[in-house]
């Protein structure tokens, strides 16, 4: 699982509320894939090198993780808490519940890095 020193430098600058949780995820979706990266765009950013852009951490200033898809309707698994006709997103209170969506979070991602250049 590759972690950027730019993302911990946010982390430690940042100092959102929901630190927790949004590490949680993190981990969870960098470890989903090894072709997953993250960098500082919109918040912090995940993508895949076969894939682009996946998620980013929106409204991270406010309590709990807000993961907004960048494309999420080209996902045509079913992920029950995965929100929004248009744009998707998911929602998480805290690290325990980032903890109990972790399998439907690992194969968002995985989904994801399968579609490859198609996704683009």
């Amino acid at each position: 699982m590759a972690k950027s020193a730019a993302v911990e430098r946010w982390f430690a600058s940042t100092k959102p509320p929901s630190e927790a949780a949004l590490r949680r995820v993190r981990e969870i979706i960098l470890g989903a894939d090894p072709s997953m990266r993250e960098r500082i765009q919109y918040g912090i950013t995940f993508s895949s090198t076969k894939s682009g852009d996946f998620a980013a951490f929106v409204r991270y200033s406010s309590p709990g993780v807000n993961l907004r898809l960048m494309r999420g309707r080209r996902l045509r698994g079913r992920y029950p808490h995965l929100e929004g006709a248009t744009m998707k997103r998911m929602r998480i209170a805290d690290r325990a519940e980032a903890n109990a969506r972790a399998a439907e979070l690992r194969s968002m991602v995985k989904e994801w890095c399968a579609l490859g250049d198609a996704a683009r």
